[in-house]
């Protein structure tokens, strides 16, 4: 079996430091940040639901738009991700997919050193290695589209029958669905404002990473 997630709010809890990072870029730029529960509502929205999110109004000019998105890039990554930890239950249910021989990978839209920055600091020797690691500069196409999931199946050289993915983002699911994988909601997440988890398409709703173990997903072979 191949468990493929999604990062920030599924395997880890970023949101302290893109809040951080938001800080002081709305301190350079002379306006009010953001609270922190506002920022967590539109992590898995990405760098533009984060930027707007923070200074109400990007820039309608797209290299002033890619200016502002690498400044605060760079303003995440001075953090060294001091404030980013594993959500709870995620590494009981890493080290129990170890156990069972069961293999486990990340599939995200954050920039790939991003993503192994946060590894690096996360991965404790007891805790078994991802299988494959597809980020979201590492194809030409991101999720909502299923490309970087299947270049993980290919990668992990699984079959879709034998794989499943996590996510906390309606766009997780559609991904999944169009890789042809079962799919499960981390209600755990950053679900955004006003979710509606239940119309994803997911296969359950799962409210703890150990639920994972209870419904019968790790069990299923699902030829699709």
């Amino acid at each position: 079996m191949l468990v493929l997630f999604d990062l920030d709010g599924t395997l880890v809890d970023s949101a302290p430091d893109l809040h951080a990072a938001l800080v002081a870029l709305c301190a350079e730029e002379g306006r009010p940040a953001p609270t922190p529960e506002a920022t967590r509502r539109v992590v898995s929205l990405g760098s533009r639901a984060l930027l707007a999110c923070a200074l109400r109004t990007l820039p309608e000019d797209p290299e002033a738009y890619e200016a502002l998105r690498r400044r605060f890039l760079a303003l995440y990554e001075a953090t060294a991700h001091r404030r980013t930890v594993w959500m709870d239950g995620i590494p009981e249910l890493l080290q129990i997919l170890g156990a069972r021989g069961d293999d486990w990978g990340i599939v995200t839209n954050k920039p790939w050193d991003l993503t192994i920055r946060v590894l690096e600091r996360l991965l404790r020797p007891e805790l078994p290695k991802p299988r494959t690691i597809v980020a979201g500069d590492s194809l030409a196409r991101r999720k909502p589209d299923p490309a970087p999931l299947l270049h993980a199946l290919r990668e992990a050289g699984a079959h879709p029958s034998q794989s499943l993915y996590v996510g906390d983002a309606e766009a997780d699911m559609t991904a999944a669905r169009g890789a042809h994988l079962r799919a499960y909601v981390a209600l755990w997440g950053y679900l955004g404002e006003d979710p509606d988890p239940a119309a994803w398409g997911a296969d359950a709703l799962l409210e703890h990473p150990l639920d994972l173990l209870n419904v019968g997903a790790l069990d299923a072979d699902d030829e699709r």
